[in-house]
């Protein structure tokens, strides 16, 4: 993550894991969800901490999801189902429950259907959001598959090139291909210009964002750097630009890898375009998950040899002047959870105050800093 996001050094206050699991679990239990589920929704926004994605963790995340079932916009107990099958393929219906715990039942079924025929396609319908896409995609590398993971619908954020109104979420992708011995390889990214919830990370750190992040009211792109207003944390006031920017630095790629995206997930799985769903107000979203058996096209181990080939190639390329070394998605985020593993993880103060007080509100009983 860009050094400009991460929590200063002053106000840091360094948790254990298993602390701040215990006490995440105990607020999703506390929200209606079985025992199973609250562990598993933990297990996704904890992995997203561990691996310095601190914009998917509890930091922003877990403050939402409990508004959102105080509201009674998420289901904490839906019933999951199949919806249409095939040998290798799936629609389910998340009955509006949060993705957390109904993408990784996905990627699971995904993955069943690759062990018996080389490849599995499941999308989900009818869902909210999934927090860090990479959990998913990372899910198959166990099997020695190839992991694919998208998700779009609401909230409309991304304005596309040349619009005035936004017409997309920031609909990410990620891919996660599994190497011998170097790290595994681990792709991430929204289409955006940057991740949505770094635009409340940034508020939080008082960081600056670059020119050509975000656009003004009427769609112009904003070429400037400068703070976000107090009131950014409602991602919604913000109009996001497209991964380039601007239509001279190709604008219109991040829009159309935002438009394929949408098609995968919320056209084909039988939905309609986010922003023509006026009747789902709530953040209803939908996902696309796959898993690829890389035995059924190649050797195993001769793949990860070349996988490992490739990505040790990678990081020995000399490094441009004033650069320290390159790096590979993947490698960063390996790094950053044997470190958080044995030093804590790093959080805002501010989101201390916030877990504290939910502890009372809720009537829990964690302690955060034994």
């Amino acid at each position: 993550m860009l050094e400009r996001f991460l929590v200063p050094e002053k106000d840091r206050v360094y948790i254990k894991f298993e602390n701040i699991s215990e006490a995440t679990t105990q607020i999703f239990k506390k929200m209606g969800l079985s025992n199973q589920d609250a562990e598993l929704s933990t297990k996704v926004l904890l992995t997203s901490d561990l691996r310095g994605c601190e914009t998917h963790g509890v930091s922003n995340m877990l403050r939402k999801y409990v508004s959102d079932y105080g509201s009674d916009d998420m289901n904490p107990n839906p019933n999951i189902s199949i919806t249409r099958e095939t040998d290798v393929t799936a629609n389910i219906d998340g009955d509006e429950a949060l993705g957390l715990h109904v993408l990784p039942k996905a990627m699971d079924l995904a993955i069943e259907k690759s062990e018996k025929h080389g490849t599995g396609t499941v999308v989900v319908h009818n869902s909210r959001h999934i927090g860090m896409l990479a959990y998913y995609s990372m899910m198959p590398i166990k099997n020695d598959m190839i992991g694919l993971c998208i998700t779009a619908g609401n909230a409309m954020s991304m304005v596309p090139t040349f619009a005035s109104k936004m017409r997309f979420a920031t609909n990410p992708w990620s891919y996660a291909v599994p190497a011998g011995d170097m790290p595994d390889f681990v792709f991430d990214v929204a289409t955006t210009q940057v991740a949505g919830n770094k635009l409340s990370l940034a508020s939080r750190v008082n960081a600056p964002i670059e020119p050509g992040w975000i656009s003004d009211s009427d769609g112009t792109p904003i070429m400037k750097e400068m703070l976000l207003p107090e009131n950014s944390n409602d991602l919604g006031q913000q109009m996001m630009l497209p991964m380039g920017g601007t239509r001279e630095q190709s604008s219109h790629k991040g829009y159309g890898f935002a438009a394929v995206a949408e098609i995968l997930c919320d056209i084909l799985s039988g939905m309609t375009a986010g922003f023509l769903m006026p009747s789902h107000p709530r953040g209803i979203m939908s996902h696309f998950v796959q898993a690829i058996r890389i035995d059924a096209f190649s050797e195993v181990t001769n793949f990860k040899k070349n996988m490992d080939d490739m990505l040790r190639g990678l990081v020995e390329t000399p490094p441009a002047p004033g650069q320290d070394k390159v790096i590979y998605p993947g490698l960063p985020e390996h790094n950053e959870v044997n470190k958080r593993m044995k030093e804590g993880i790093p959080y805002h103060f501010e989101v201390i105050n916030w877990f504290e007080s939910i502890k009372n509100e809720l009537g829990l009983d964690y302690d955060l800093q034994n």
